[in-house]
């Protein structure tokens, strides 16, 4: 069987990489695409994971329009498609590279993977355009793998044949672990050792992350009146890898440049951001990753969106949804810090083992 893997950001690359690997451990190497969607974000974890591509598009252009971008993955995709001719696409969770590299593997009768199905807002407006671009896979696709029992639900009340779908948990669980192995080897990097410089041991941290569009505007101005008020007590510290999108890079800059205790960093790869994980007591991010990743090292995280498609985090009582308000973002933050910690007794995106049971799947799928 020849399975054929696309992707083209950072975070599809991180969930992909042990799919790869395990793939590849069982004889069933893929044939790798990259994109490039998000070019600098996705090399340094691409040189982390010893993944190199069998064909890198190199496709984003600066302040890139969405449509441009899908017309490009769907034209270029197609010409590898044709020369591989592969049984089976793997795509991984809501990326508009994924979309079309599922319209175009559809077109040519080729079988679609979903790894990450069935998340859910049912607000296609957010995560724009995230949210209609997994619930257009989700009608192509053959086979889903859904991270989570809340996932497969999702799924078989849209009439998804049970047959079709696999849970297997989360594969940014699997990442993770491979990730954690080195955290000691990833605190002495020259970035890592930087950024502990400017820290002080004896004030709380808290890690900061935004990107969203929904956030863009009034979002990303409510949120920084917010850190603002944080680190006015003097007691916590602030770290925030600042995303390079103008829309986030202009509000950020403008508001909190100068405090004392925020500290805005470059965005950092991969093994940088798992290191900051660890040694931070809370994390703020409207990320959707970062709410799989927080709970994996145990780290409360406030998710500064109004709905939420990983639900999971929300149910265990680690994540919480704030939107982009201030008041309710500092209510929670000073609630967080200033009560013990107690922790999970268990991941609720799974136990590591996700890119073992897509391989299973596969295997058994080629011996039929």
């Amino acid at each position: 069987m020849k399975i054929l893997i696309c992707f083209g950001t950072r975070p599809e690359a991180i969930k992909m990489a042990p799919v790869i690997h395990e793939l590849t451990k069982h004889g069933l190497k893929p044939v790798v695409c990259v994109t490039a969607q998000h070019r600098e974000m996705l090399d340094g974890v691409l040189s982390f994971f010893e993944i190199m591509p069998d064909y890198d598009l190199d496709l984003m252009t600066k302040n890139q329009n969405l449509n441009l971008l899908s017309a490009a993955v769907l034209k270029e995709f197609n010409t590898i498609l044709q020369k591989e001719k592969p049984q089976v696409t793997l795509v991984q969770g809501d990326t508009t590279t994924a979309l079309m590299a599922s319209i175009a593997s559809f077109h040519s009768g080729i079988l679609i993977g979903h790894i990450e199905a069935g998340l859910r807002t049912y607000n296609l407006q957010a995560p724009y355009p995230e949210e209609a671009n997994r619930q257009l896979i989700g009608r192509l696709a053959d086979f889903h793998f859904a991270p989570t029992i809340r996932s497969k639900q999702n799924l078989l009340k849209e009439g998804v044949p049970e047959d079709r779908i696999v849970l297997t948990g989360n594969t940014i669980v699997d990442a993770l672990n491979f990730g954690r192995s080195r955290l000691d080897s990833i605190s002495k990097n020259s970035v890592a050792q930087e950024i502990r410089k400017k820290l002080d041991p004896d004030k709380k941290t808290v890690l900061v992350t935004g990107h969203r569009r929904e956030n863009f505007g009034d979002g990303f101005q409510e949120i920084c009146i917010a850190l603002k008020k944080i680190v006015s007590t003097q007691k916590i510290q602030i770290v925030f890898p600042v995303h390079l999108n103008p829309n986030v890079q202009n509000a950020v800059l403008k508001n909190l440049a100068e405090l004392d205790d925020i500290h805005l960093i470059d965005p950092v790869e991969y093994p940088v951001l798992l290191w900051l994980l660890s040694i931070s007591d809370l994390v703020i991010s409207d990320s959707g990753g970062i709410q799989e990743e927080a709970p994996s090292f145990n780290k409360p995280i406030i998710v500064t969106r109004e709905v939420s498609e990983r639900m999971e985090g929300v149910d265990a009582g680690i994540a919480f949804l704030t939107g982009a308000s201030e008041n309710k973002i500092t209510e929670k933050v000073f609630n967080l810090l200033n009560n013990d910690w107690t922790g999970l007794d268990e991941n609720p995106y799974g136990d590591g083992h996700a890119s073992a049971r897509i391989a299973e799947f596969l295997i058994m799928m080629n011996e039929k």
